[in-house]
C-alpha cells in the first residue's frame, strides 16, 4: 500500500505512534473478516442447538424407556452388534462436543470482556489502556486495532496538552505588553501618540502571525492542508526567495546566494515550497554573524528534488538537534515564536517529502529536504 493511499497521508503523520509501522500493513477487508466471524458464530450456535437437542432427546428416550413409558415397535436384536459402537458413547460424544464448544465461546468471551472494560477506561480518559491480543484471529485483529487507536488517542491528547501550554505561554507576552500600554495610556502615564499606539499595533501583528502559523501547522500535521500542485521550478522559487532576502542579508553583512544542478521541475505547491524556504532562510540569517554566508542548493535526484539551506552560524548542540522541528522550539535569544521550522517540516511532509538537519557547535547548520517529483 502506498503512503498516498492511506487516508490522504503521503508520509508518516506526526501523531502516528513510533511503535506502529506506517503505512499500516494490508489486512483482509473488514467486511470479509466480519462475514467469516459471523459464519463461525452461526455454525457454532447451530451446533450447540443440535447437540443440546440430540442430547436431551437421547436422555429423555433413555429415561422413558427405563420407566416403561416408551415401547419401540422395532424388534431389536437380542444382543448389540459386537462391531458397532457402544450406546454409552453417544452421550459421551455429546458431552465432549459441548465442552469443546464451551471452551471456544470462552476464548471469544474473554477478549470481548477485555475490550468492553478497556473501552470504558478509554471513555473515562485513560488513553494508556491496552488489551492483550488473544483469542481467534478476528479477535486478535480487533484487539490490535483497538490498541493502535488508543495509542493514537494518547499521542493526540499529549500533543493537545502541550499545545495548550505552549500557546498560553506564547500569548501571555504580547497580551501583557498590550495591557500595560493600554493601561498607561488610560492613566495618562504615556501620551496617546503614534509611537505608543504603534507599539500596541505591533503586538497585535505578533498575535496575528502566531495564529496564522498555528493554523498552517495544524492543517499540515492533520493532513487537511490543501496543496495546489503544479509543475514548478524549485530552483526558480529559490532564486525568488534569495531576491526577497537580499536587503536583509546586506544589512547583516551576510552573503546570500543559490545554485542549482539538473532539472529541478517538480509537481509541488509553489506557494508552500516558497514558505518552507522563507522559514529556513530567515532562520539561517538570524543566527549567521557578519561576514558569514547562507546558501540554497537545489539538485535533481532520481525521483525527487533535494534542497539544502546551509549557513555558517553558531551551529546546534548534538542534544538539541532532534528537537529543532518541534513546536515552539527556539533558543533563548530568538525573537520568534519557534514555529518556523515546525511549519517547514509539516509542509515538506505534506508534499510526501522528508526533512533533516545536520549541525555541530561552531560549524554552522545544514537543513536538507526532498520533494518527490
Amino acid at each position: 500500500m502506498s503512503h498516498s493511499g492511506w487516508r490522504g497521508y503521503e508520509s508518516r503523520p506526526p501523531w502516528w505512534p513510533e511503535s506502529e509501522p506506517f503505512p499500516p500493513p494490508r489486512r483482509a477487508p473488514s467486511g470479509a473478516m466480519q462475514r467469516r466471524f459471523y459464519m463461525r458464530m452461526a455454525v457454532a450456535f447451530l451446533t450447540v442447538i443440535l447437540l443440546a437437542a440430540f442430547g436431551a432427546f437421547t436422555l429423555f428416550w433413555a429415561v422413558a424407556g427405563a420407566l416403561g413409558f416408551v415401547r419401540s415397535t422395532v424388534q431389536l436384536p437380542a444382543s448389540p452388534d459386537p462391531g458397532g459402537p457402544p450406546l454409552f458413547l453417544v452421550p459421551l460424544v455429546v458431552i465432549v462436543a459441548l465442552v469443546l464448544l464451551g471452551r471456544t465461546f470462552r476464548s471469544i468471551a474473554r477478549p470481548v470482556g477485555d475490550l468492553i472494560e478497556a473501552a470504558g477506561r478509554v471513555e473515562a480518559g485513560s488513553y494508556d489502556t491496552r488489551v492483550a491480543e488473544r483469542g481467534p484471529r478476528e479477535m486478535r485483529s480487533l484487539a490490535h486495532a483497538f490498541n493502535a487507536m488508543a495509542a493514537r488517542l494518547e499521542a493526540n491528547e499529549s500533543q493537545r496538552k502541550q499545545l495548550l501550554a505552549d500557546v498560553t505561554h506564547e500569548l501571555r507576552t504580547p497580551l501583557t505588553v498590550m495591557q500595560g500600554n493600554v493601561e498607561a495610556l488610560l492613566d495618562g502615564v504615556h501620551p496617546a501618540d503614534s509611537a505608543h499606539i504603534g507599539t500596541i499595533l505591533e503586538e497585535t501583528k505578533v498575535l496575528s502571525r502566531l495564529i496564522d502559523d498555528l493554523r498552517t501547522l495544524s492543517l499540515a500535521e492533520s493532513g487537511a492542508l490543501a496543496l495546489h500542485r503544479e509543475a514548478a521550478d524549485v530552483a526558480g522559487i529559490a532564486r525568488d526567495v534569495v531576491a526577497a532576502f537580499t536587503d536583509q542579508a546586506h544589512r547583516g553583512e551576510v552573503a546570500l546566494g543559490s545554485s542549482a544542478s539538473g532539472s529541478t521541475i517538480a509537481d509541488v505547491d509553489p506557494v508552500r515550497v516558497r514558505e518552507v524556504l522563507v522559514n529556513l532562510v530567515a532562520n539561517a540569517l538570524r543566527y549567521t554573524p557578519p561576514a558569514g554566508s547562507v546558501a540554497i542548493e537545489v539538485r535533481a535526484l532520481a525521483d525527487a528534488i533535494e534542497v539544502a539551506v546551509s549557513d555558517t552560524g553558531s551551529g546546534i548542540a548534538a542534544d538539541a538537534i532532534d528537537g529543532i522541528f518541534d513546536r515552539f522550539s527556539r533558543s533563548t535569544d530568538s525573537p520568534g515564536a519557534g514555529l518556523g521550522l515546525a511549519i517547514a517540516k509539516g509542509l515538506v511532509e505534506a508534499h510526501g517529502g522528508t526533512i533533516r538537519a545536520y549541525s555541530a557547535p561552531g560549524q554552522g547548520t545544514r537543513i536538507v529536504f526532498t520533494l518527490p517529483t
